[in-house]
C-alpha cells in the first residue's frame, strides 16, 4: 500500500533584470504566502536582491521587504522631469562615497506613508544627489559607486542561517569563468562584486580576484555542470523568474537615454533565451527528471505596458509588483495542489 504523497522539494532560480525586479518580488511574496520553501535558492544580478530581501532582510520581515521593492522607484512628478533612479544609482568616486554615507542614514529616517510623503523623500534624495560630488574622469570604469544602500537592506549574518543552499553568481576575470558565493561566504562586498555590470559599476575585487555581474554572462544562472548536479541532488521541482527573456522588451526607443539602456538590455533578452536552451539541453542529456516551471510573468503585463516596463517610475515598480503577484497566483492556482503549496481563491 502506497503511503502519502512527498511534498516535492523545490528549488529557485532568480534571474537578472533591473528595473523591473518588483515583478520578482511580487511573485516571490505570492509564493512565500502559500507556504513555499525553497531547497535552493540560485541568484544572479537583479535576483540576487530580490533572494537576499527574501532570505536575510534586516530588521524586516521577508514580508515587507519584498513590498519595500517598489520604492525603489522615484515619483512619477520627478521622474518624468529626470527620468534616472538617483535613488539607486549614485556618483562615483571617494568624496561621493563619503557624502553618500552621510546623507543615506539621513534620507533613509524620511516617512513614504502617503502619495506627497514620498514625493518630499524624493525630491530630497534628488537634492542630496545633485550637490553629490562626483570623482568621474576619463580614466574612470565606471559611473556609479558600488551599491551603498546594500548594508541597510540585508542582515548577511542572517543569510547563513537559510535552512536551504543560496548561491550568488559573478564573473570572474581572472579565471575567466562563472564564480558561484554561497551563503556561508556571502558579505556585502560579494554582492558589490557580483553586481559590477560593466561601465554602471567598474570591476569589483574580492579576496584578491576581480569580478563582473553574473547575468552579464548568464541571465538565469542555469550554469550547465555544477548547477545540473545540485539539483539532481536537492531538487524535484525548479521555479525559474525570467524577466529578461521576452521579446516584449525588444522596441524602438523613446529617447537618447532610453536607447542607452536598450543597447544593454537588448542581448539580454537574447542571451536570457540561450540560457534556457542551454539548460533545457543539459537537462535532457544527463536525464535529469527535476521539472522546471516559468513563472508567467508575460501573460500579466498588458501590451500597453511593455513599452513601459523599463522605467524607474513608482507608478511602473508598483505595477511591475502587481503583476508579479499575479502572475504568482495564476501559477498557484495551476500547480499548487501538487507542489504542496496553498491554492488561492480566484479573483
Amino acid at each position: 500500500m502506497d503511503g502519502p504523497a512527498r511534498t516535492p522539494r523545490l528549488g529557485l532560480v532568480l534571474g537578472g533584470g533591473a528595473p523591473n525586479l518588483p515583478l520578482m518580488a511580487g511573485a516571490l511574496l505570492a509564493l512565500h504566502e502559500a507556504g513555499a520553501k525553497f531547497e535552493m535558492i540560485s541568484t544572479t544580478g537583479a535576483g540576487m536582491l530580490v533572494g537576499l530581501l527574501y532570505a536575510a532582510p534586516k530588521d524586516r520581515t521577508p514580508e515587507e521587504a519584498l513590498r519595500s521593492t517598489r520604492d525603489l522607484g522615484v515619483h512619477d512628478l520627478i521622474y518624468g522631469a529626470f527620468p534616472v533612479n538617483y535613488k539607486v544609482f549614485h556618483k562615483f568616486g571617494p568624496m561621493a562615497e563619503m557624502w553618500t554615507r552621510m546623507t543615506l542614514p539621513w534620507l533613509a529616517k524620511l516617512p513614504r506613508s502617503s502619495d506627497f510623503e514620498r514625493l518630499v523623500s524624493d525630491w530630497a534624495s534628488l537634492v542630496a544627489a545633485t550637490l553629490s560630488p562626483w570623482d568621474i574622469t576619463g580614466t574612470g570604469t565606471g559611473l556609479c559607486q558600488p551599491p551603498p544602500w546594500i548594508e541597510d537592506a540585508v542582515d548577511f549574518g542572517k543569510l547563513r542561517e537559510f535552512p536551504g543552499l543560496f548561491r550568488m553568481t559573478a564573473w570572474s576575470i581572472d579565471d575567466e569563468e562563472e564564480h558561484t558565493f554561497t551563503k556561508h561566504e556571502i558579505t556585502a562586498e560579494h554582492f558589490k562584486a557580483a553586481l559590477a555590470m560593466p561601465f554602471i559599476y567598474a570591476p569589483y575585487s574580492v579576496n584578491g580576484k576581480t569580478y563582473l555581474e553574473g547575468s552579464a554572462f548568464d541571465t538565469l544562472e542555469f550554469a550547465p555542470g555544477e548547477l545540473i548536479d545540485i539539483i539532481d541532488d536537492h531538487v524535484d521541482t525548479l521555479i525559474f523568474f525570467d524577466v529578461l527573456g521576452h521579446r516584449n522588451l525588444v522596441r524602438a526607443p523613446k529617447n537618447l537615454y532610453d536607447a542607452w539602456v536598450l543597447s544593454i538590455i537588448n542581448p539580454l533578452v537574447r542571451l536570457a533565451e540561450l540560457n534556457l536552451k542551454v539548460f533545457e539541453y543539459e537537462r535532457r542529456e544527463k536525464g535529469l527528471k527535476v521539472e522546471v516551471l516559468g513563472m508567467p510573468f508575460a501573460d500579466h503585463i498588458s501590451d500597453e505596458r511593455w513599452p513601459y516596463v523599463l522605467d524607474w517610475s513608482h507608478s511602473n515598480m508598483s505595477e511591475l509588483f502587481d503583476n508579479g503577484y499575479a502572475a504568482a497566483r495564476a501559477f498557484l492556482q495551476e500547480n499548487g495542489a501538487r507542489l504542496g503549496l496553498k491554492v488561492p481563491e480566484p479573483v
